[in-house]
C-alpha cells in the first residue's frame, strides 16, 4: 500500500492512498472535518453506514468509533484533506465567547457537502501543501476560518465543539452491544465505556460472564453469519465490517465456530 501524507502543521493534511483499500477501526480523539478531492469512503458507525465520495464534506465528531475503508475509485487515489479540531484548539476558541452547550449525546457524522464557503476555505488549503516557507500563523488562521463557517450555517455546532466533557461512566452492555464490531485495543473501551482497563474486564466478566476477547469473537462471527444468510454479502466485505483484520483469520475463525466455511454457507443460500 502506498500512503502519503502532506502537512500543513500536524492538524491539517492532505492525505493520499493510491493502493486498492485501505481499512482502519478508529477512536477519534479530535472532531475531524474532511473535504474529499478523490476516492471513496465507507464508515460503519453504530448507528449506520456512511458512503462518501468525491466533492463531500463531513465533519466526524470526537470520542466515536468508526470501521474506515477507504477506496481508489475511477483510476484516481483515495486523497482527502483532513482538518482536526482539537479539544486544546476548540477550549481557546470558545473561552472568549459566551457558549453554553447542551449535554451531547451520541454524535453523528455531519455532512456540509455543497456549501460554497466551507468548499471555498477548504479548496484554498492546497497551495499550503506544496509550501516550504508557510505563512506564520496560516494553520491558525484556517482552522479560524473554518470553525467560524460552521458555527454559521449549522446552529447547533456548539453544542459538538464548545462540549469538552470526557466519557463517563455508562451502561456496559448497552454500549458493547452496539460497538462490538469495532476492532480496537481494550484500554479504548474501557476509556468510552468510563473506566479503566482493570474495572473494564472485572466489569466485563461480571455482566457476560466470559471475558472481552471470547464474547467480541462470538458476537463478530454471529454477525457475519446473519449477514451471509440474509444479504448474501461477500466474505470480503463481511470480514471486514465485522470486525476482523484480514480475511484467512476471519475464515479460519468461522469454520471453527460453525464447522464450514463462509463460501460453504453462501453457496448453501444462494
Amino acid at each position: 500500500m502506498e500512503y502519503q501524507a502532506k502537512y500543513i502543521t500536524e492538524d491539517i493534511k492532505l492525505s493520499c492512498y493510491e493502493d486498492r483499500f485501505f481499512k482502519s477501526d478508529i477512536m477519534f480523539e479530535h472532531h475531524m472535518l474532511i473535504w474529499f478531492i478523490s476516492g471513496e469512503t465507507k464508515i460503519i458507525r453504530a448507528e449506520g453506514t456512511y458512503l462518501f465520495k468525491a466533492g463531500d464534506i463531513f465533519l466526524i465528531p470526537r470520542n466515536q468509533l468508526a470501521t474506515i475503508i477507504n477506496y481508489p475509485k475511477d483510476g484516481l487515489p483515495h486523497k482527502t484533506v483532513v482538518m482536526h479540531l482539537t479539544t486544546e484548539w476548540l477550549r481557546r476558541f470558545y473561552a472568549g465567547l459566551n457558549v453554553k452547550p447542551a449535554t451531547a449525546n451520541v454524535q453523528q457524522i455531519r455532512h456540509y457537502t455543497n456549501h460554497p464557503l466551507l468548499e471555498s476555505c477548504l479548496v484554498s488549503l492546497i497551495p499550503y501543501f506544496e509550501m516550504k516557507d508557510l505563512p506564520g500563523g496560516i494553520a491558525n488562521l484556517k482552522i479560524t476560518e473554518a470553525v467560524t463557517i460552521l458555527r454559521t450555517i449549522d446552529a447547533d455546532i456548539d453544542n459538538l465543539l464548545a462540549n469538552f466533557e470526557e466519557p463517563g461512566k455508562i451502561d456496559l452492555v448497552d454500549y458493547m452491544e452496539r460497538n462490538f464490531m469495532f476492532n480496537l485495543p481494550l484500554e479504548k473501551f474501557g476509556y468510552l465505556t468510563g473506566r479503566s482497563l482493570t474495572t473494564f474486564k472485572r466489569d466485563f466478566k461480571k455482566t457476560f460472564a466470559t471475558t472481552p476477547q471470547r464474547w467480541l469473537t462470538k458476537k463478530r462471527l454471529d454477525l457475519a453469519h446473519y449477514e451471509f444468510v440474509h444479504k448474501k454479502k461477500k466474505p470480503v466485505d463481511v470480514c471486514y465490517e465485522v470486525g476482523f483484520e484480514n480475511l484467512s483469520h476471519f475464515s479460519f475463525a468461522f469454520k471453527k465456530e460453525f464447522g464450514y466455511a463462509p463460501t460453504e454457507l453462501l453457496a448453501s443460500v444462494i
